[in-house]
């Protein structure tokens, strides 16, 4: 564990795998993630509205225009946000925004390091109108970011695999936020704590008040970075797989998986002094955004 992090960040020289070109996973726009069937299906399933069709901001139940969230998407703040394909799952709207990144807790931090692109996994926490992101003073890619350095950072929930008839139509659903900037640098010791609290509980809500607070030490070996919301889109996709007209009589099941983030029961450290019981913020409600009890899913 990093020195100053809350949670470890993945080694930045570690190798990780290609995505294979034939891969069945959501293809990567340049606004957003998408899913791989781009083609007209039955009522109901995945695919671009038909011709004369309305589009709303999303058209996602979770993300479309009610009377209660009023108000239309006010549009990408830059070309870079601008949504191009499928645009009409997707959302530059801050309420929406927000909602998946308070329904996440692991972001992938995107920059270029010594003139070739890195993306760490690490937490993060929502301030408002500000992402959150922290590590340790050794840490080359927040060394780089803080300079400032460009960066974009993206946020992914697997909500189910969507299984189609014939494997070129399956597909993700999934949540998704991407957003880019230039993060600055929290310095004062006030807003560095501010922000780390706001970190923590995100990502483990009322421990910040039950554990001890950093000392001044454990803060000058932190690294605390800022990253406004301004420039951001997000893509939501969800439904039953669009299948070519054409398929709909073969003998192979079609459907959804549902993926859900599972919270087991907290484990004891091993040199834990007797007598200390679980917390009660702990011992229930959800660990992490996103996250449900495992007796609750049975």
């Amino acid at each position: 564990m990093d020195e100053g992090a809350l949670l470890p960040l993945v080694d930045e020289g570690a190798l990780l795998p290609l995505v294979d070109e034939g891969a069945l996973l959501p293809l990567v726009d340049e606004g957003a993630l998408l899913p791989l069937d781009t083609t007209d299906g039955p009522a109901g399933a995945r695919g671009p509205p038909a011709p004369g069709e309305p589009v709303a901001a999303c058209n996602n139940p979770s993300m479309a225009d009610h009377e209660d969230r009023p108000g239309a998407d006010p549009g990408p703040g830059t070309d870079r946000v601008r949504l191009r394909r499928l645009p009409d799952q997707g959302s530059h709207r801050p309420e929406d925004l927000h909602a998946v990144l308070d329904a996440g807790f692991v972001c992938h931090l995107g920059l270029v390091v010594d003139g070739w692109p890195m993306v760490v996994p690490t937490t993060y926490g929502r301030a408002g109108d500000h992402l959150i992101v922290h590590g340790s003073v050794a840490s080359r890619s927040l060394r780089t970011a803080k300079e400032p350095s460009p960066v974009c950072v993206t946020v992914t929930l697997v909500d189910g695999l969507v299984l189609a008839r014939s494997v070129f139509n399956h597909s993700v659903n999934y949540r998704c936020a991407m957003v880019y900037g230039l993060p600055e640098l929290v310095d004062d010791p006030g807003e560095k704590l501010a922000a780390l609290e706001a970190l923590s509980e995100h990502v483990a809500p009322g421990q910040w008040g039950y554990a001890r607070a950093p000392s001044d030490k454990e803060l000058a070996r932190t690294t605390v970075l800022r990253l406004s919301l301004a420039e951001a889109s997000v893509k939501v996709s969800e439904g039953p797989p669009g299948d070519d007209e054409e398929d709909l009589g073969l003998g192979v099941w079609a459907g959804e998986v549902p993926l859900r983030t599972v919270r087991l029961d907290p484990v004891a450290s091993p040199d834990l002094r007797g007598g200390i019981g679980v917390p009660d913020h702990l011992a229930s409600g959800p660990l992490a955004p996103g996250s449900a009890p495992a007796r609750r899913l049975g």
